[in-house]
């Protein structure tokens, strides 16, 4: 079906409650998905979302019908069974747990695929849209369903604001909370739990393929933006809630596809933009970040060549003297040379150059900077003297004022680094 007029989302009874049905998983979904990323579970959390597969048709098969109760009960089962069968696995075998989950994962989904072949060739009436459930068919929704969603979203939210704080700790610090006394177990099983009622909830919007990427994508593309939980739960659950509702949208759009890969394809534009444009940790962001580090290492390099040649008497440098000292590309160089020209640090004379007054102070800063750091490592980490110049050319760049002035202070203001050079100030 192919829907011309947008307003159809804003007034169809039935695009309302399935817009509202697939916002409201998606919100849900990265909420409780958040604590699976931190604890490292996205594997089990992926494997999950497998096993529930099997536990849907033994639902329908029990009950002959698609009964929400039956389909539900039995995921939940099946789901919690996984998590069961993966600890169980990986603490009383030799194998790690990543090859529990894919064991337990893929057995389990055999078992499903088996199951819905069994149930394609019975011939019974009710399950049609019951494949569905492997890719998702948000149009199956009915009231009931848009409401049970709703009050799971209550109760997992809720769950995750009251406990906000010890689930915080049990996140980043499982040991510390233990010593603090907080119920470690029983916080990690209430969050696999939780998990498996999300997963059970959601296959029929999203499907058992790609109900994994709902729960952890939303978190993983959060976490670029904040560093804070209480705001990465809060963005990871609006990226979901917005990647279910354009996914039904686009899906319902284009042509009549099933919604799960048109929701997470939708999570995927979320991510991708995330990744090449968050501020600090975006690819664009840490290009930029790198390219200003260069040009401040290459900047600083310069002007200590400068002073260094400066203290053997060379008022006047030329390009020449540079290389000699320092080989680096000839293009880059006189590039740093112009900007230097430009900060006024300093003057072009004829064919050579020479160290303005604010020059001379940078270039001394550096020197300074670099033979305060190579006196710390021989005479407080007891490094060789042939073996501090490397670290010190890379040091020197991130001293800041408030280190320079506790290296001073370690080093009660010392004169000569330890070739004897005088350390200027």
């Amino acid at each position: 079906m192919m829907i011309s007029n947008w307003t159809y989302f804003f007034t169809d009874e039935v695009a309302i409650k399935v817009l509202i049905g697939t916002g409201v998983i998606g919100l849900m979904t990265g909420a409780i998905g958040v604590f699976s990323f931190l604890c490292k579970k996205t594997l089990v959390a992926d494997a999950i979302s497998h096993a529930v597969l099997p536990g849907v048709c033994l639902g329908f098969m029990f009950a002959q019908e698609k009964d929400p109760f039956a389909l539900m009960l039995g995921a939940i089962i099946f789901g919690w069974l996984s998590v069961w069968l993966i600890e169980l696995i990986s603490t009383k075998s030799k194998l790690s747990e990543d090859a529990a989950i894919a064991i337990v994962s893929t057995f389990f989904f055999a078992i499903g695929s088996v199951l819905l072949s069994m149930i394609s060739k019975s011939g019974n009436t009710e399950q049609s849209g019951l494949k569905s459930f492997l890719f998702g068919n948000a149009a199956t929704m009915n009231n009931f369903d848009v409401q049970l969603f709703i009050v799971a979203s209550i109760v997992v939210i809720g769950l995750i604001i009251v406990l906000f704080n010890p689930l915080k700790i049990v996140a980043f610090d499982p040991s510390f909370a233990q010593v603090k006394g907080i119920k470690v177990g029983f916080l990690t099983v209430l969050l696999s739990v939780l998990t498996v009622l999300t997963v059970a909830i959601g296959i029929q919007a999203v499907g058992v393929v790609l109900m994994s990427a709902l729960l952890i994508a939303p978190a993983a593309t959060a976490r670029y933006w904040t560093n804070r939980l209480a705001k990465m739960i809060l963005l990871a659950s609006l990226i979901g809630g917005f990647s279910g509702v354009f996914g039904v949208i686009f899906s319902t759009v284009g042509s009549d596809m099933p919604t799960g890969p048109w929701i997470v394809t939708t999570l995927f534009l979320f991510t991708i933009t995330t990744l090449l444009f968050a501020p600090k940790k975006g690819w664009l962001s840490i290009r930029s970040i790198n390219k200003q580090n260069r040009l401040k290492m290459m900047r600083e390099n310069t002007l200590k060549l400068f002073y260094q040649l400066k203290e053997q008497g060379n008022n006047e440098i030329s390009i020449i003297q540079l290389l000699e000292k320092r080989p680096v590309d000839t293009s880059q160089l006189e590039m740093i040379l112009r900007l230097l020209i430009k900060e006024k640090l300093l003057l072009k004379i004829d064919n050579s150059y020479r160290l303005t007054e604010e020059g001379i102070l940078e270039g001394r800063r550096v020197v300074r900077l670099h033979r305060l750091w190579e006196l710390y490592l021989t005479k407080r980490m007891n490094f060789k003297e042939d073996h501090i110049h490397g670290t010190a050319e890379t040091i020197e760049h991130m001293i800041t004022p408030e280190i320079e002035a506790e290296l001073l202070k370690e080093l009660d203001f010392p004169n000569e680094d330890p070739h004897n050079k005088s350390i200027p100030y």
